[in-house]
């Protein structure tokens, strides 16, 4: 992981967790799978891809997903989005499926997330890295406890954060947010497993940016392409 570059603000936040015996471990593991030929998603210079996309003192929303998507082509370090051209996942098809719900979205042609994170939504996955084929194959590994960081750094430094926290996974990551200082929305996860008792029909979007007018910040834009305009990605 050494020659990944973490974005400048993000790092003055996180840089006393690189050195810790945490994340040396989680180095050392990494290399030797690495070197017994496993091939380990995302790409190396797109592992911090959230946080390299949206700085710590532009973030206005977190959704917290749990690991990597584990195909081919899949992950690429934003939770939950996929690039242009990868079929778009039954979890994010629910998740537009929401949006439409709340305010007409219509769902793009693609799954790809950026346009959010520039924005200021933080796509944070809790662990960082997956090994192909093998969904959950690096928890327990350290990224839980990189993430736990930076979640405890937005948390203590930062106010008037939206928390999506998308099933029991989430809301467990998420229990020393101060509810005080920050709104957290709960619900199930969108998987096709749960979306249906309980995470279709939350409204968390407009919640969301519903507390955003209330505290003075713009909301989030989240249609991601319009229905009359040719696809920009």
């Amino acid at each position: 992981m050494s020659e990944i570059k973490l974005e400048k603000s993000w790092l003055e936040q996180l840089r006393p967790e690189f050195d810790k015996p945490y994340m040396q471990s989680l180095k050392s593991f990494l290399t030797a799978e690495k070197k017994a030929g496993k091939v380990i998603y995302p790409k190396g210079d797109e592992i911090f891809n959230a946080f390299n996309s949206t700085a710590f003192d532009k973030v206005r929303l977190v959704i917290l997903g749990q690991d990597p998507y584990h195909g081919p082509g899949q992950a690429h370090g934003l939770s939950f989005s996929v690039r242009p051209g990868v079929p778009i996942p039954p979890s994010l098809r629910n998740i537009y499926q929401e949006l439409h719900q709340e305010f007409g979205f219509q769902p793009p042609r693609h799954g790809y997330l950026a346009e959010w994170a520039a924005q200021g939504v933080l796509l944070l996955n809790s662990v960082l890295t997956v090994e192909r084929a093998r969904a959950a194959s690096h928890q327990g590994r350290g990224w839980e406890e990189f993430t736990d960081a930076a979640i405890a750094a937005l948390n203590e430094k930062r106010e008037n954060i939206v928390f999506l926290l998308w099933g029991s996974y989430a809301q467990k990551k998420g229990r020393f947010i101060d509810r005080r200082k920050h709104l957290v929305l709960q619900s199930p996860h969108p998987s096709p497993l749960s979306a249906h008792r309980g995470f279709l029909g939350n409204g968390h979007f407009k919640k969301a940016n519903d507390f955003f007018v209330k505290t003075n910040q713009p909301p989030i834009d989240w249609q991601l392409e319009r229905p009359d305009e040719p696809s920009s990605v």
